[in-house]
């Protein structure tokens, strides 16, 4: 698992980070719509309070990337936005209604969701040309997501569901002390690569594909992250049953992360983001039809590893690839802002609308296409146009 391979990169140091931002994850993800649900809103109003907490991520990477790549004090903006996550998430504590929680949330999410981008940008810095060995820095954030979904599910189950407050204010402070421990990382491709503006870079076939699979993966994943708690606490399962569902997700996430810069090394990232997808179309076809057997639920969770891990493995070496130089940060921006801000938010809308309507099996149905799209996308965008699935070519970038 190590990185000694890759010289000076401060290795745990990152690790510490990526663990510490998605434990938070795993006390929102699972847990935040059911402790809505707890303290009297509605499920639209779950699905509209979800969807601004995604929807902070449409602008806030954007921002603090063009803000990071003018200023170049990446890891002082991560610092600070942290701090200012915490300040802003201890409102809960205050708000009493729909309109204070939505304005908490857009708050702690828009601070909170600054971090990411800086951190992927910092740590393939750190990794220079050893950039296929990104996922076994990154798996260790789905070890914190794995940790706090299990830690959490245990204890919510034995003190209720409204103290989830207490352990998130604790993780919100964990991150912002592990920030202080990170160095910054050489800016090794600030002087080469592109030159031209962002917008002609965009404009290339190949990344409008990439851009527009990951909105629509991230439309599709929008039942899952908001309902999917929801859906099985209807169908009668426990919360630590739960915690540990979405634990075991993310543990073949980890397995896939081990193996990952291997097969990168040797296969096509537009391949396996295109079996990624397909996977996921599977996957949430059969969670709409099956969720009643725990084996199904089991095993349905283990594409878990394909449909984030190896999608958004596959998507970062893409990027990693094709947004240098001055364009390095906010491509990592751009791609979060569409994919988990845009593509999640509207997810998030869409899917408590259709729940509301017509349940969760055909939610999930609806999902299962989205991401079938996403797959045929790649395929059309980047494999067809490129040379048979081979390594893709990087685009041509006219300035201007």
């Amino acid at each position: 698992m190590a990185v000694a391979a890759t010289g000076n990169t401060p290795y745990w140091r990152l690790s510490a980070l990526y663990f510490a931002h998605f434990a938070i994850l795993g006390g929102l993800m699972p847990y935040w719509s059911v402790y809505l649900y707890e303290r009297g809103f509605s499920v639209i109003e779950i699905g509209e309070l979800m969807a601004i907490f995604l929807g902070a991520k449409v602008i806030a990477p954007y921002f603090w990337g063009w803000l990071a790549d003018h200023t170049g004090q990446r890891l002082v903006i991560v610092r600070i936005t942290t701090a200012l996550a915490l300040i802003a998430f201890l409102g809960v504590y205050l708000q009493s209604g729909f309109t204070q929680m939505a304005l908490i949330i857009a708050a702690f999410s828009f601070f909170w969701n600054a971090a990411l981008p800086q951190l992927e940008s910092t740590t393939l810095n750190f990794l220079g040309q050893h950039s296929h060995r990104y996922a076994t820095v990154r798996l260790w954030g789905s070890i914190g997501f794995v940790a706090a979904a299990t830690a959490l599910g245990w204890a919510l189950e034995q003190s209720g569901l409204l103290v989830l407050p207490h352990y998130l204010a604790a993780l919100f402070l964990c991150l912002w002390l592990v920030s202080l421990w990170v160095p910054d990382a050489p800016d090794r491709r600030h002087r080469q690569g592109q030159q031209g503006s962002l917008l002609s870079l965009i404009r290339q076939r190949q990344i409008m594909a990439l851009l527009c699979a990951s909105f629509l993966l991230q439309v599709s994943f929008g039942p899952y992250y908001t309902f999917f708690t929801l859906y099985l606490t209807d169908l009668g399962y426990g919360e630590t049953v739960i915690g540990l569902l979405w634990s075991w997700g993310v543990v073949a996430e980890i397995g896939l992360f081990l193996i990952m810069h291997r097969l990168l090394a040797y296969s096509s990232a537009a391949w396996l983001l295109v079996i990624s997808l397909g996977l996921t179309a599977v996957r949430w076809l059969l969670l709409g039809q099956f969720a009643q057997s725990l084996g199904m639920l089991a095993a349905l969770q283990v594409i878990h590893a394909f449909s984030y891990g190896g999608a958004h493995a596959a998507a970062m070496q893409l990027i990693h690839r094709w947004f240098v130089g001055p364009h390095q940060v906010r491509g990592q921006a751009l791609y979060s802002s569409l994919s988990f801000g845009a593509g999640g938010a509207i997810g998030n809308l869409l899917g408590g609308l259709v729940w509301n309507d017509f349940g969760g099996p055909v939610t999930y149905t609806l999902a299962a296409g989205v991401a079938a799209i996403a797959a045929w996308v790649i395929y059309l965008g980047i494999i067809r146009y490129g040379a048979g699935g081979a390594a893709c070519p990087a685009p041509r970038v006219h300035s201007g």
